[in-house]
């Protein structure tokens, strides 16, 4: 989905010839995992962050265009809405000072960022979703201004037969609220993760990140408001689900699987069995026919950008065109501080190399089914929800990530050859830490608004200093 489309209509002529080459290039990639075409490697990682750009009231501002042209950086680039944007870093391996230069990087990238925001008379803000963000300012007018955005914006309400979207959310308040269009979806930022992995390690990766979204989701939670409702601890998850809502299939349990999913299942015994799953199971999006060779898989991976599993395997092409394989794991919230953000980085990526070390695989030990109740449980309760482990028991979820998956982290880093320093920071000192006193994000924001009333706008300054002194989570006081 990062590539840019040239035209925002097309024709049933099309949509057929689009089908007839994502076949062809989902049989080429079947071969190619048949063959052992995927050249082995080192993990490699990275991520991408979304962000907000704000006026100096808090309230968002509909100006990337004018911000991306100031800031100029290829690693920082437009999102749907004209008041988002994201940045991204550049890709590196799983060893050594990964995390601290990962730090360094973004810390860089978002003090350039807010300085070409400063001249604009304006800030940025890295948030699950913004406080200050009110349902009439999500309209079409505020559309970034690609082709791209505008033809998703059209055929998804094309296949919802122009029926609205509907918002419809059940937390510590209730929200219902419908749009003419997919506005929504910009209401949602999050953090996401890239693990490039081997071929043989690639279904275990794929599995161990499906069991391991709701501890991440939980620790990461940032997104409590909706338009001044209190909602989930991750609002953000089904904002972003409901805004793009589009029925494909039914998965095994007669349910209909929509576009942005936790997916059917886990990886049983090929990374192909998802992508064809997209060839015959969602319809086809954007069919922009590409005159290119096959081996690109252009429409492949444009097919495959336009659902949105929480946990995406993704199928790179180097210079050469030789395959990789990336997990894009997209369940954290964006923020609260790039100390956070690292940290966040930092836990997901040591418990998934912790746990496909285990003999036992984790999948075969945890029901798909439940691993999907502990995400959604996750994402509406945060740490205070309950999660169903491998040895059949429901625990508390804070008990399980003290416990058990912070040393996981730790020990699947160290192994990686991370260094000890480094980890001892951001595991020890800034997630345990953020565990132990239990302030997320989430718990941050309700702890001003219960203190204070709904003076969103006050909150969203507050948050902003702290974010910008870069101070973790767990020392923000209200």
């Amino acid at each position: 989905m990062g590539r840019d489309i040239s035209r925002e209509e097309f024709s049933p002529e099309d949509f057929r010839e689009f089908h007839l080459r994502l076949r062809e290039e989902s049989m080429l990639l079947m071969e190619w995992f048949k063959d052992g075409a995927f050249e082995p490697c080192v993990e490699m990682c990275g991520f991408e962050l979304e962000m907000w750009l704000i006026d100096k009231n808090y309230l968002p501002l509909a100006s990337n265009e004018e911000f991306l042209s100031r800031v100029n950086n290829h690693l920082v680039v437009p999102e749907l809405s004209k008041f988002n944007f994201e940045i991204n870093s550049t890709p590196h391996q799983l060893k050594g000072t990964l995390l601290g230069n990962l730090e360094t990087e973004l810390t860089y990238l978002v003090d350039r960022c807010a300085h070409h925001a400063e001249e604009m008379d304006a800030n940025i803000l890295s948030v699950g979703i913004l406080p200050t963000l009110k349902d009439d300012m999500l309209t079409l007018d505020r559309l970034s201004s690609s082709k791209r955005y505008a033809a998703l914006n059209s055929q998804v309400l094309a296949l919802r037969d122009g029926k609205p979207i509907k918002i419809n959310i059940e937390g510590n308040d209730t929200l219902n609220v419908e749009h003419e269009d997919v506005m929504v979806e910009a209401a949602a930022t999050s953090l996401q993760i890239h693990l490039q992995v081997d071929p043989s390690t690639a279904i275990r990766y794929y599995n161990v990140a499906q069991v391991l979204s709701a501890p991440m989701v939980a620790v990461a939670a940032n997104s409590p408001y909706l338009f001044g409702k209190d909602l989930w601890d991750e609002t953000r998850i089904p904002t972003f689900e409901q805004s793009v809502a589009v029925k494909s299939f039914r998965d095994y349990h007669g349910q209909g699987v929509e576009r942005v999913t936790f997916g059917t299942g886990y990886a049983r015994n090929s990374m192909m069995e998802p992508f064809l799953e997209n060839l015959d199971g969602f319809p086809v999006i954007l069919p922009l026919v590409f005159d290119e060779d096959p081996s690109w898989l252009s429409h492949l991976r444009l097919h495959n950008g336009t659902i949105w599993r929480w946990n995406r395997p993704l199928i790179g092409l180097d210079s050469d065109a030789t395959p990789h394989i990336r997990i894009e794991h997209r369940v954290a919230a964006a923020g609260p501080s790039s100390v956070d953000t690292v940290a966040n980085t930092a836990f997901f990526l040591g418990m998934a190399t912790y746990f496909i070390r285990q003999e036992i695989p984790l999948e075969d030990q945890i029901f798909f089914d439940d691993s999907k109740d502990n995400f959604y449980s996750a994402a509406k309760s945060g740490m205070e929800s309950q999660m169903k482990w491998i040895d059949g028991k429901v625990h508390n979820l804070r008990g399980l990530i003290l416990d058990l998956f912070l040393p996981a982290a730790r020990d699947g880093l160290l192994n990686a050859g991370v260094d000890e320093a480094q980890v001892t920071y951001y595991i020890d000192e800034v997630l345990a830490r953020r565990v132990q006193t239990g302030m997320t994000g989430a718990a941050w924001q309700r702890a001003f608004i219960g203190k204070y009333g709904p003076q969103f706008q006050d909150m969203t300054r507050v948050y902003h200093a702290y974010q910008m002194e870069n101070t973790p989570i767990h020392e923000w006081t209200v």
